[in-house]
């Protein structure tokens, strides 16, 4: 049975269609027979006890610069939708979160995914402290002698923001390395949020794997290797995506998560895996589909959407 699909993201016109999984997933919608309505999150509105939002019907094609059609603009009312997609990119930030609370309100006559309440009490950094045996020595702190002793005791450290995405603001602070407190001062001067920093993995070296998750179950992994010279493996800054198996560490992680993801909500969900160590699950906007797909050769967004029409009954 055909799905009325809406879809919330960044602006539509600068992605890339080789790469972007929401495009994936729209497309794969509409081959489908779904419809497609599409809107960006600053024309999410609540009104008078429906959740609105200002867009446009929308049809895709894989056509690099002319990759969409926009219908008549027009204000909807999600309720009247089977399925909405919560995927614009971090900052994980009080806009972000505002998008959840008003989309938590469409349960559960509509689907939201990844379920909005969930999303905003599993940010990204914060949801692998539930699995402390699977990541590497952790911190979340904001005051400095901590984070110095944190820094003493294991010497090689990644120091991020813990609302961050796509690599931004991730340093390396080697052995040696006096810029702790530098860098301490400049994120201080930019947000009130506590800092995340983990051990350094040399594993990461040999890349850093995105395994991808659908329904709390693995579907397949990239591996993101960075550019020389580089910490950061995120594909947008240079990092080379290969192809990569799931091995039996993998799996254990996978299983060991899952459970939780899928209980949930969370239908598509991408981990980060370096070495032995888990070190993100992402939730808000995952990447990595349309690589995956390519190494894979397998319609891998058509079994996302066998899940979901599964779900929708």
């Amino acid at each position: 049975m055909p799905l009325k699909v809406a879809i919330q993201m960044d602006p539509i016109g600068p992605i890339d269609i080789t790469a972007d999984t929401t495009f994936r997933i729209g497309e794969e919608a509409q081959a489908r027979g779904h419809s497609l309505f599409y809107y960006t999150p600053d024309r999410l509105y609540w009104n008078d006890g429906r959740v609105m939002a200002r867009g446009w019907p929308l049809e895709l094609r894989r056509v690099v610069g002319d990759h969409y059609t926009l219908g008549a603009e027009q204000d909807v009312d999600l309720g009247a939708y089977d399925v909405v997609w919560l995927r614009q990119d971090p900052p994980f930030d009080m806009g972000y979160i505002t998008t959840t609370h008003l989309l938590e309100h469409l349960a559960p006559g509509t689907l939201v995914l990844n379920d909005p309440f969930w999303v905003r009490n599993f940010p990204e950094k914060l949801l692998v402290l539930k699995f402390p045996e699977l990541i590497p020595p952790t911190i979340i702190a904001r005051d400095l002698a901590t984070l110095r002793a944190f820094k003493a005791e294991h010497g090689d450290i990644i120091l991020k923001p813990l609302y961050g995405n796509g690599g931004a603001g991730v340093f390396r602070l080697e052995h040696g390395d006096r810029n702790l407190a530098s860098l301490h001062e400049l994120f201080l001067g930019i947000s009130r949020e506590p800092l995340i920093a983990q051990k350094f993995l040399p594993a990461v070296e040999r890349g850093d794997k995105r395994v991808i998750l659908v329904d709390g179950e693995p579907i397949g992994a990239i591996n993101r290797v960075p550019a020389k010279g580089e910490t950061r493996s995120n594909l947008h800054v240079g990092g080379r995506a290969e192809r990569a198996a799931l091995t039996a560490r993998d799996i254990e992680i996978c299983k060991a998560i899952g459970p939780t993801l899928r209980d949930h909500g969370q239908m598509f969900v991408g981990i980060d895996v370096i070495g032995d160590y888990l070190t993100e699950i992402n939730v808000t906007s995952p990447t990595g589909l349309q690589e995956l797909e390519r190494f894979d050769e397998k319609n891998l967004a058509a079994h996302l959407w066998e899940r979901i029409e599964t779900r929708r009954g």
